[in-house]
């Protein structure tokens, strides 16, 4: 199928190429020239065939929301737009809906795999109507390993079950973060990369993060040359509200993403207090600057 591709940064430069290896038809656009076929949307719209498809893999937020809205004014209805980014579900279900009235069609299609992605698939987690996913089901096929998409539901449900999906990876890593620094502080003087390549070789706690971390201790055994800095894109703090609007218990997740707060702090205030209110009730000993 013919596709137009918004967006040629790490994801949707690779989406691209492993698009086009399964003989897709992609024209790139991206706001950088070094890197787009085209020199604006809407030369791209143009040299797209009706009904068009556009597949936008930009930030999540105002670029998103920018993009949305050129690219539906270009566009004629019966058309589809894609929105492959991590964007918060509310925001997809009303530009699903305001693209609507004009005609258009709309997916949200939550999409996991990284830089890994071109070689080995993508997750895809596709929300839109029965007419849309059929529209775009032969570049997710593409773009998916074996059973790797799934149509999960109307507007919003693909950037909801990608949501929830980022939540668990959050307190996924945290687990396994707090457990090889356990074992790193330890009295035995433990190869973490060896101990990781067990664990892939048949016990329940085996994945895909923990190959990732066998090649990062096979790089670094003690992780020396990385400062414990975390950033949070987002989809962990929307997990987080939608569990509270939902009244359901998550603290793993939570604290996953409290935990990446406090990664942030050189010297935690809150530390300060609780040390100095040791100290006053019961003489504890506390470090100075």
């Amino acid at each position: 199928m013919q596709i137009g591709m918004v967006g040629l940064g790490r994801m949707g430069a690779n989406m691209t190429e492993r698009l086009r290896r399964g003989r897709h038809d992609v024209i790139g656009y991206d706001r950088d020239p070094k890197v787009s076929q085209v020199a604006s949307l809407s030369e791209l719209v143009a040299k797209l065939a009706a009904p068009r498809t556009v597949w936008l893999m930009v930030p999540s937020g105002d670029a998103t929301e920018q993009s949305v809205k050129e690219v539906a004014d270009l566009l004629e209805s019966g058309d589809l737009i894609v929105d492959g980014g991590n964007s918060n579900f509310r925001d997809s279900m009303r530009r699903g809906a305001e693209v609507a009235e004009r005609g258009l069609l709309f997916v949200d299609a939550g999409t996991s795999g990284g830089i890994w992605g071109l070689e080995i698939g993508y997750c895809l987690m596709a929300g839109g109507s029965d007419e849309a996913f059929a529209r775009i089901e032969p570049a997710l096929k593409t773009l998916a390993p074996e059973g790797g998409y799934a149509h999960v539901g109307p507007v919003g449900a693909g950037h909801f079950t990608k949501m929830v999906h980022n939540g668990i990876e959050y307190a996924m890593l945290e687990a396994y973060g707090e457990g090889f620094e356990i074992l790193e502080a330890s009295e035995f003087q433990l190869d973490l990369h060896e101990i990781a390549r067990l664990w892939n070789r048949g016990s329940v706690v085996r994945s895909w993060l923990l190959e990732l971390a066998e090649r990062a201790f096979a790089k670094d055994p003690r992780l020396s040359g990385l400062r414990g800095y975390v950033e949070d894109s987002g989809e962990g703090r929307w997990t987080v509200l939608e569990a509270i609007n939902e009244s359901v218990p998550a603290p793993a997740i939570v604290l996953s993403l409290f935990a990446r707060f406090a990664s942030r702090q050189d010297d935690s205030f809150a530390m300060k207090v609780i040390a100095a209110l040791r100290n006053e009730f019961g003489g504890h000993a506390v470090k100075t600057e």
